[in-house]
């Protein structure tokens, strides 16, 4: 017997257009509204209405113990899937059969109370999720070393940052054991130790034959847990499948839609730690010098960096770092001390090109130093990421996901630009 049956969930919304492109109203412009509503049918004058399809005939199956991938671009539904299926909303068309406990983590407070402490709201939520006291008491302590709250258990939960509030909804949701348990981009909030205890609760909940539907951009952590997707698009199902067919169809198509604007940076001066003589901007291409931060394994790319302000020494020398989505080193390079390439302080734009990028698929981050002599004058840590899809180098159907970081050394290269 399936443990969840969707079958042709639709979601209609519908907004109002105001007149003139109006974005907000005074009291007398809508007491005189008030007023000529009964007229309307006789004027003819009505302020249009759109339907909106947050979802459009979304069926699947899911067995007991099955964690299903939900991925796709921002708009595409995934989030009203999840609320459907959590009874937050009704759907408009369809329905959806629920057999089990359900726990979930949809936004930052959803089912806590801000007025509540810490300790209250694991005893809201729980009773939410229909767990008695007694089972409550048993996984309290647990509840509270996983979240890092215990020093604030006893304070209202208004006053928790957000990174708390969410290690606190998460280790409600994982610990209480339900029998389904919906996450919805638990790994956009909070660290890199939190994400890693997250995905590593999430592999333990599988294995203990739960039900786990998991909507995440992090393609790593879904392919690391997941066997199945679904890739929703404009609230229809595009696919579903094998997780690696899926993901790797879905990457393909996020790079042919890639906005050119987006492989360009500019540093945020509110940042800068010294403004005297920083990184400014950084753009990132391929070797056709086209706008781009998609790649398949085994290419190369291409980073220009320029800087701001006037050096105070002669010369400076330029550092890269690259990091996987778990936070771990995976390769550098340093103008420098590797290959005795210095800039003049006159020199206002590098350019960095590094491949093939031997690397597995995933997402990746690029930090930025500038050196001088062992004196790090400026530094940029999220300067620019990238992906890496279709990592088959051993030419077999099955990418090679990210799984553990290691350093390897990218060829590389510097260069001065006039």
């Amino acid at each position: 017997m399936y443990i969840i049956e969707a079958e042709n969930l639709s979601k209609k919304y519908v907004i109002s257009h105001k007149e003139r492109g109006i974005a907000y109203s005074t009291l007398r412009e809508e007491l005189t509204n008030t007023v000529k509503k009964p007229f309307y049918w006789i004027t003819g004058k009505k302020k249009s209405k759109e339907d909106i399809w947050a979802l459009r005939d979304v069926s699947f199956k899911l067995e007991p113990g099955e964690v299903l991938g939900i991925i796709g671009p921002n708009g595409s539904g995934k989030t009203t899937l999840l609320k459907i299926l959590t009874r937050i909303t009704g759907p408009t068309k369809g329905k959806a059969i629920i057999r089990g406990r359900v726990g979930s983590l949809l936004e930052v407070g959803t089912g806590f109370h801000p007025e509540l402490t810490g300790r209250e709201n694991v005893y809201l939520n729980g009773a939410i999720l229909g767990m008695r006291k007694k089972e409550i008491d048993k996984k309290f302590d647990e509840i509270v070393d996983f979240a890092g709250v215990e020093k604030f258990l006893d304070t209202p939960l208004k006053r928790y940052s957000t990174g708390m509030n969410v290690r606190l909804a998460f280790s409600v949701a994982a610990h209480l054991e339900p029998d389904i348990l919906l996450i919805d981009e638990v790994l956009a909030v909070g660290d890199i130790s939190f994400q890693k205890k997250c995905l590593g609760k999430m592999e333990d909940v599988a294995k203990q034959g739960r039900t786990v539907l998991f909507v995440s951009h992090h393609m790593v952590a879904v392919r690391s847990l997941c066997k199945n997707a679904i890739w929703l698009d404009k609230g229809r199902i595009k696919e579903k499948g094998d997780i690696n067919e899926v993901v790797r169809n879905y990457e393909r198509s996020q790079m042919r839609k890639q906005d050119g604007f987006s492989c360009i940076t500019q540093r945020d001066l509110r940042k800068v730690e010294n403004p005297s003589f920083y990184i400014s901007s950084v753009e990132i291409l391929n070797t056709k010098h086209e706008r781009i931060n998609v790649f398949r394994y085994n290419e190369d790319l291409i980073l220009f960096v320029s800087f701001a302000g006037n050096s105070p020494y002669d010369k400076y020398s330029a550092e890269f770092h690259i990091y996987n989505e778990l936070g771990q080193l995976v390769s550098m390079g340093e103008s420098g001390m590797h290959h005795a390439k210095y800039f003049g302080k006159e020199v206002k734009k590098i350019k960095i090109e590094i491949g093939p990028l031997a690397l597995t698929s995933g997402r990746y981050r690029i930090l930025l130093r500038v050196l001088s002599g062992d004196t790090c004058y400026d530094m940029w840590r999220n300067a620019m990421d990238f992906s890496i899809i279709e990592c088959q180098p051993f030419e077999t159907r099955w990418e090679i996901p990210t799984y553990k970081g290691g350093v390897c050394i990218l060829k590389h290269s510097f260069h001065e630009i006039d």
